[in-house]
């Protein structure tokens, strides 16, 4: 008797076990037409300009997921929102994110949601995202730049990647947007470093070696007096080491007086040629 007993009871705990697992799956469903994008970068993928009225009106099927805690915003780290800038830390400002994440919507099928994953540091080399050498790179950065490496529990590498572990619960990773290279101006190195963090990605998010797009901006265009624009033609060469890299063009783009940063308008124009390229990535034709 006892030994029936002990028997029910361990095909109760199974059952028990099993209807669990089961309600997590269910819960954490993976939604195919929720597209993720990965942001990483320095300041011009941070956010530099201040965002006005009209960049607050967003349609709510672009949502971003916090990478920090924003009280002040009524944010969560790893919780989606509606997309309002800022998208990355609590009081940055305009980013191509932006306007990448408004473009897609407004051209893709209604029942596809886009979110993005921002984990930018002004500032910063792309060594900062090499998660082998960023601890000791930011140990001998200035305080500044340790401030905000701290905001993403001082490894914004692993903060990005616990980030989008999370999403691909949700959704699904389609690309990554990167800007970057004014800190690593006249640094030949800069493709293959990029190609190392391009590879950890996928690695530690478990996804096939070049499988994803990865969609970097060029700085500053020398058509806007741009001081880091000798550094387009590095980031020109990235295809050749990654050939799923596109590069979105600047010209064009306005910028902030400092010759180093866009402006308002120049972050709405290249973040509109990031989702263009992506849009054109996915097959739709003519998306302008």
């Amino acid at each position: 008797m006892k030994k029936e007993l002990l028997v029910c009871q361990i095909r109760s705990l199974c059952c028990f076990f099993v209807l669990t697992a089961l309600l997590n799956t269910v819960s954490h469903a993976q939604d195919k037409k929720f597209h993720i994008y990965l942001c990483l970068g320095q300041s011009n993928m941070e956010g530099y300009a201040r965002f006005g009225p009209q960049d607050t009106t967003v349609d709510e099927r672009f949502q971003v997921m916090e990478a920090v805690d924003c009280p002040d915003l009524g944010r969560s780290m790893g919780k989606w929102y509606t997309a309002r800038p800022p998208l990355c830390r609590c009081h940055t400002g305009l980013t191509p994110a932006d306007y990448f994440g408004r473009k897609l919507v407004a051209s893709l099928p209604a029942d596809i949601r886009v979110g993005v994953i921002n984990v930018s540091v002004g500032g910063c080399k792309i060594e900062l995202f090499d998660k082998d050498i960023c601890l000791s790179y930011i140990a001998t950065a200035p305080d500044w730049l340790k401030n905000m490496a701290n905001e993403y529990g001082g490894n914004p590498y692993a903060r990005l990647v616990e980030m989008a572990r999370l999403a691909q619960r949700d959704g699904v990773i389609k690309g990554i947007l990167l800007h970057q290279g004014e800190s690593n101006t006249n640094d030949t190195l800069w493709p293959s470093k990029v190609k190392k963090v391009y590879d950890n990605l996928l690695t530690d998010l478990g996804l096939p070696p070049g499988s994803l797009p990865l969609l970097a901006g060029e700085l500053v265009h020398a058509d806007q007096g741009g001081v880091c624009a000798g550094m387009n033609k590095t980031i020109a060469t990235l295809p050749q080491l990654i050939p799923t890299a596109s590069i979105i063009p600047s010209d064009g783009c306005p910028d902030a007086p400092d010759n180093l940063h866009f402006n308002a308008e120049g972050y709405r124009i290249l973040g509109a040629r990031y989702a263009d390229k992506m849009l054109a990535l996915l097959g739709y034709k003519n998306p302008h």
